[in-house]
């Protein structure tokens, strides 16, 4: 199961970055067109911003797996292994609980803007509130990993789940 995430994580850090390409493509695209020849690309805003709502949801699901979240561990470095388990195992539970929270708001303002064209494109507006969707059910999926490696990880092991390194457990 490990394996498929690190691909899967890969993957959308592929994604991720030619996103960021077509966004630097686009705006620098309409800099030159607005500066140089009067005109510009009439899409480039809207996409850019699409583009870069989605880029912020999968770079928060690869951070999540890679554990590069901003933390504070201190509280739970002062504590004992079983301390640590436990802090870590509630922590996650909230975060999975939120994740329940997001997609239940992400869903209903999908349904809600489904049918709403975006001014310029066209586009559903559904899509931007879809990232929300992605991102909480792909971050629900981490957790429960991580729950489940972290409930039956020797005491030892806790501490690397603590790591603010990019490197997982």
């Amino acid at each position: 199961m490990n394996g498929i995430i690190e691909r899967f994580t890969r993957f959308l850090q592929c994604l991720i970055a030619i996103m960021l390409m077509i966004m630097v493509v686009l705006v620098f695209g309409n800099v030159v067109l607005r500066y140089g020849f009067n005109s510009g690309i009439i899409v480039s805003e809207e996409v850019s911003r699409m583009l870069f709502i989605w880029v912020t949801f999968l770079g928060s699901v690869v951070a999540m797996r890679e554990n590069a979240h901003l933390g504070s561990n201190f509280i739970v470095n002062a504590m004992g292994p079983a301390g640590r388990r436990i802090s870590l195992l509630v922590g996650r539970l909230i975060m999975l609980y939120l994740c329940w929270m997001i997609f239940r708001g992400a869903l209903t303002q999908t349904e809600i803007n489904l049918s709403v064209p975006a001014p310029i494109t066209g586009m559903s507006m559904g899509v931007f509130y879809s990232s929300g969707i992605v991102f909480s059910a792909l971050g629900a999926l981490i957790l429960l990993c991580d729950l489940v490696r972290l409930a039956t990880a020797p005491a030892g092991d806790v501490d690397r789940f603590l790591d603010n390194s990019g490197e997982q457990a």
